[in-house]
């Protein structure tokens, strides 16, 4: 089993932490993490199972999902200095990082509702390498959902699998058949057979309009689009079930900062 704290800390901290061995700090003391920025969490459950882990009590963590005011404390805990400092910088930067995705993610899924209540924000499968579990966690927390998580949990042809692909009339599988088409013509001739279409490079008018011809070809399709600015999701929302977007893997990170303190 993959232990990614314990990787994040190795690269962080491979020999020792000369500053604090310099400075011969010992004894007991606290750490506090705090946003600047206003925020939703995520995976500060994790954090703290780590925290657990190396003999520390994390004291206070926000919850998957709740908001977070500019100012607020995300994170607590308090024992050992020496372990507190090690933990200290890849604790931000994870922190920053995942509750970013977090609120993007949220506000995406709010911007989307409004049009369409019932309209799925599903990310893609394009993660940071050794990042994924969190990412796609911090999806989940903030009212998203997953595209794909990985090549063998989902089927998508792809304009380059039709590329190269001998032609087809019909598909069967047990999980659900999505199809990327590579125009108008493939649109309609795959919709019958596809429980999902992938759509791509269409305007929200020219959606408006494939899309009531596709739905009365198969009234059980879904329509997922991709490949569309942040800005244009309410633009797109009434016409689709579901929007895929890569955008919250880069958010900016949060601001956040550290406080260590002697008990």
């Amino acid at each position: 089993m993959i232990e990614y704290f314990e990787h994040y800390l190795q690269e962080d901290c491979p020999y020792g932490d000369e500053t604090t061995e310099l400075l011969q700090i010992n004894g007991e003391g606290t750490l506090n993490i705090l946003s600047r920025d206003e925020g939703i969490g995520a995976c500060a459950d994790d954090l703290e199972q780590f925290y657990k882990s190396k003999g520390l009590d994390v004291t206070y963590r926000v919850e998957n999902g709740e908001y977070f005011e500019g100012g607020a404390v995300i994170f607590s805990a308090q024992g050992n200095l020496r372990k507190l400092f090690k933990l200290w910088r890849i604790s931000q930067t994870f922190l920053s990082i995942v509750c970013a995705i977090a609120t993007r993610t949220h506000n995406f899924v709010e911007a989307a509702r409004k049009e369409n209540p019932d309209i799925m924000i599903a990310t893609s499968r394009k993660t940071h390498p050794g990042f994924r579990k969190y990412e796609l966690k911090a999806v989940k927390v903030a009212g998203g959902t997953h595209h794909r998580n990985s090549l063998s949990d989902s089927i998508l042809v792809t304009q380059n699998h039709l590329d190269v692909a001998d032609s087809f009339e019909n598909l069967k599988a047990v999980k659900k058949i999505e199809i990327e088409p590579r125009d108008n013509d493939e649109a309609l001739k795959y919709a019958e057979i596809a429980d999902v279409l992938l759509l791509d490079h269409y305007s929200p008018e020219e959606m408006a309009i494939i899309v009531n011809k596709l739905k009365t070809i198969n009234p059980g399709l879904e329509i997922a689009v991709g490949g569309i600015k942040s800005d244009e999701i309410p633009q797109y929302a009434p016409y689709v079930d579901i929007i895929v977007s890569t955008a919250p893997y880069y958010a900016q990170p949060l601001d956040l900062t550290t406080r260590i303190e002697r008990m």
